[in-house]
C-alpha cells in the first residue's frame, strides 16, 4: 500500500500540462536622426556630392551599401529603392551605420559631420 502511495504522485505529475512560458520579445533599439537630415532620404549621387567618391560600392539585387572612410570614422551608408517605387526606382538611404577605424562606436551625427569635412568631401 506505501508503494501506491509513493507512485499515486509521481503518476498526477505526469498527467499534468507543461508550464507555459511567455514569449520572449525582441527588444528594438532606435537611433536618433537628428543630424542626419542630410543623409536620409538621399540617393547615391547625393551622398558622393556630400562626402566624395565611395571607399566601396556593395550591390545585392536591389540594394547597395556605400561605405566611406576618413581618419575619425567609417559611415556604411544602405541604400533600397522605395516599396511603392516599382521597377527601377532609384535607391535611396533607408540607413546608416557608423564607427571608429577600430570597430568601437562612435556617435552617427558625429561621424556625418567629420566626413563631410575629410578631402573630397563638402
Amino acid at each position: 500500500m506505501k508503494k501506491i502511495a509513493f507512485l499515486l504522485p509521481l503518476a498526477a505529475g505526469a498527467c499534468a500540462a507543461p508550464a507555459v512560458r511567455a514569449p520572449v520579445g525582441r527588444v528594438v533599439q532606435t537611433y536618433p536622426s537628428v543630424g542626419l537630415e542630410r543623409i536620409l532620404g538621399q540617393n547615391a549621387a547625393g551622398l558622393v556630392q556630400l562626402f566624395g567618391q565611395p571607399d566601396a560600392d556593395v550591390r545585392e539585387g536591389t540594394a547597395r551599401k556605400l561605405q566611406f572612410a576618413g581618419p575619425i570614422c567609417v559611415l556604411d551608408a544602405y541604400l533600397y529603392p522605395k516599396a511603392t517605387g516599382g521597377a527601377g526606382a532609384e535607391p535611396h538611404v533607408t540607413y546608416l551605420d557608423t564607427r571608429e577605424p577600430d570597430g568601437s562606436s562612435i556617435d552617427r551625427a558625429s561621424c556625418v559631420a567629420a566626413l563631410t569635412r575629410r578631402e573630397g568631401g563638402r
